[in-house]
């Protein structure tokens, strides 16, 4: 089992549960109060917190537990710290602001909520040092039916008050083109394992459609990533994931984040740590890989030093726990944090998450003001990087098989599986014998297809041509008098019709290219239906494939860089007509269009490196 907790934020949850449509929250500065700024004193130990979460255990790793141990990564870069817990996200800013700390440890979201906290005093404005890992265990549970995220319009949502999902949930309402208003929100007390979370309140109260929960909560609502609740047990009868982190995968960026006083006056520590941080990073991916092959001695001290500091409640079993931690993180190391930070039209860095989280921060009310969070300036290619780090030159290739997914694309369009696989879909019209697509004129859909692609990391977004019947259909009947098997009764616009004496549907499509496939209007002569369907299919993959150079061309021309392997083409063909039996051509148009699909495939499609960035 994957473990994530994140009990964070635990002193924010102090609003009355109750519906709420897309109601502004409480503002962070009344809940951390009136705390007086502070001067940084204490550096022997320096107080750095951590909170529970897989991210975390590389620092654990690097100090060698709460104290800094000797001969540890932390104590060889002459640092001496003291961890110490930070769940209470609230207590963390305040003793930030005293100067009982320099550190704040969170979410990027969450450094947003506080950031007209910390940035109202220059000396404790929010210098962002590091990144340090992507969540890939977090999830929103859905009750069907329900094909993808647009269905969420009306809905009823719960999710913790102010953790780490409120970002989460704001991604995908963007992802479906929805606004915060759009859906009912019931906001929870606690994330995880009380009355008052949203697993609990989702399992006892149908008319909730959704909760955003942690992987225990989730395998329990639904029994995993790709299954569906059977009722027994504890599970929730017709349960699914509809969007995991697994998926979106760089919507919950973990960092940490320094006082811009005490950054400015010790450069050379603060650099030290977070270099240190990410040569642990390399040590524990090291680790864990020889565990998962043969096994590792000092991977199982690492689990047992984190079950130690954590405790048996919230980490009952090292293998299964503490391991699972681990394992629904997804470290970015030092290439990610030299893309996040400095690479430009980076969709997924620092530019990018600072606008969405203050803009987030205001508009649901934990801010009134915009006041900005600092990159450090940190070089990452200065030589106690370069020349310390092992895994600085990381090749970032194709993540996803293109065989593989066009394969496992077309098995789920034939088998009817693709709806339960589908995250966000729309589509783009076109005209008869186009075959050229403008980017200019598609340039909002395409801007979309990228910004999805990019955020959902872990998926696919599959451009899917669609063809018209109208001529297949035509060619059918034809073919099928001429052969004599089809029998017509009935005026002009009003047709019915017979194969062997018996009624025949023509806007029944999957019935009749099973007819068409099994060779009944074959041999009629000039009238082949097989041929005009298979031409439908082989012109709609054109299609599909001119879409995708278009795209990866508008991406290019804006200098936006993405894994192109995400956005596979594929043809449908006749087989999915929005009007089956078109009566014009207005209607024939609504079956030709290119449609975009964001998907989630299988472990097997894709290839995995130690780094996302």
């Amino acid at each position: 089992m994957r473990m994530r907790v994140k009990t964070s934020l635990i002193a924010l949850l102090l609003l009355v549960l109750g519906m709420s449509e897309g109601r502004a929250e409480k503002s962070f500065k009344s809940l951390v109060g009136n705390v007086p700024v502070g001067n940084v004193t204490q550096t022997k130990p320096l107080l750095v917190p951590y909170i529970t979460w897989g991210g975390d255990m590389a620092t654990f790793y690097a100090n060698g537990g709460l104290q800094t141990k000797v001969g540890s990564i932390f104590a060889k870069q002459g640092l001496q710290l003291q961890l110490t817990a930070g769940d209470n996200f609230t207590q963390q800013v305040r003793d930030y602001l005293a100067g009982k700390s320099p550190f704040l440890r969170g979410t990027f979201s969450m450094m947003g909520m506080a950031s007209e906290v910390i940035g109202a005093d220059s000396r404790t404005q929010g210098m962002v040092i590091a990144q340090m890992t992507w969540s890939a265990g977090d999830h929103m549970v859905i009750r069907t039916p329900m094909k993808s995220t647009a269905d969420l319009k009306g809905k009823t949502i719960v999710l913790q008050e102010g953790g780490p999902h409120v970002g989460m949930l704001d991604d995908i309402l963007n992802t479906a083109q929805l606004k915060w208003e759009d859906v009912n929100i019931i906001w929870a007390k606690d994330l995880t394992a009380t009355p008052d979370s949203p697993a609990e309140m989702f399992r006892k109260n149908a008319k909730i459609d959704a909760c955003f929960v942690i992987t225990p909560d989730m395998i329990g609502l639904c029994g995993g990533l790709h299954n569906t609740g059977s009722g027994a047990e504890g599970s929730v009868k017709n349960a699914r994931v509809l969007v995991s982190t697994a998926d979106l995968s760089r919507s919950i960026a973990d960092v940490y984040v320094c006082r811009k006083d005490f950054f400015d006056a010790n450069t050379e520590l603060v650099t030290q740590f977070v270099a240190g941080y990410l040569k642990a990073c390399e040590e524990v991916l090291d680790l864990k890989k020889q565990y998962e092959a043969k096994g590792s001695p000092e991977y199982m001290k690492l689990l047992q030093l984190t079950q130690d500091i954590y405790g048996k409640t919230v980490i009952p079993t090292l293998e299964e726990d503490a391991h699972g931690l681990l394992s629904d993180c997804t470290f970015v190391g030092h290439p990610g944090n030299v893309a996040f930070f400095t690479q430009k039209n980076n969709l997924h860095g620092f530019a990018a998450f600072h606008e969405s989280a203050l803009n987030l921060a205001v508009n649901r009310g934990y801010a009134q003001t915009q006041k900005a969070l600092l990159p450090s300036g940190i070089d990452f290619n200065s030589p106690k990087f370069i020349k310390y780090l092992s895994k600085i030159t990381v090749e970032k290739t194709e993540r996803f098989q293109a065989e593989a997914v066009q394969k496992e694309i077309e098995e789920l369009s034939a088998g009817g599986g693709l709806d339960d696989r589908t995250i966000a879909s729309f589509t783009i019209g076109f005209e008869p014998n186009q075959m050229e697509f403008d980017a200019n004129k598609y340039s909002a859909e395409y801007k979309r297809v990228v910004e999805m692609a990019d955020k959902y990391g872990n998926a696919v977004v599959a451009i899917r041509g669609h063809s018209d019947p109208t001529k297949t259909l035509l060619d059918l009947v034809k073919a099928g008098m001429g052969k004599g098997i089809v029998k017509r009764s009935g005026t002009t616009g009003n047709y019915n019709y017979s194969l062997n004496g018996k009624p025949m549907d023509l806007g029944a499509i999957p019935a009749m290219i099973k007819l068409i496939e099994a060779g009944y209007f074959d041999g009629a002569g000039e009238a082949n239906p097989r041929e005009t369907m298979q031409a439908a299919l082989n012109l709609s993959k054109k299609r599909a494939e001119a879409v995708r150079k278009s795209i990866l061309g508008f991406a290019q021309s804006k200098g936006i860089r993405f894994d192109a392997s995400q956005i596979q083409s594929v043809g449908a063909g006749i087989r999915e007509p929005f009007i089956a039996k078109p009566a014009s051509m207005q209607e024939a148009m609504q079956n030709m269009r290119v449609e975009f699909r964001l998907l989630r495939v299988s472990a097997e499609a894709a290839s995995k490196s130690d780094f996302d960035f």
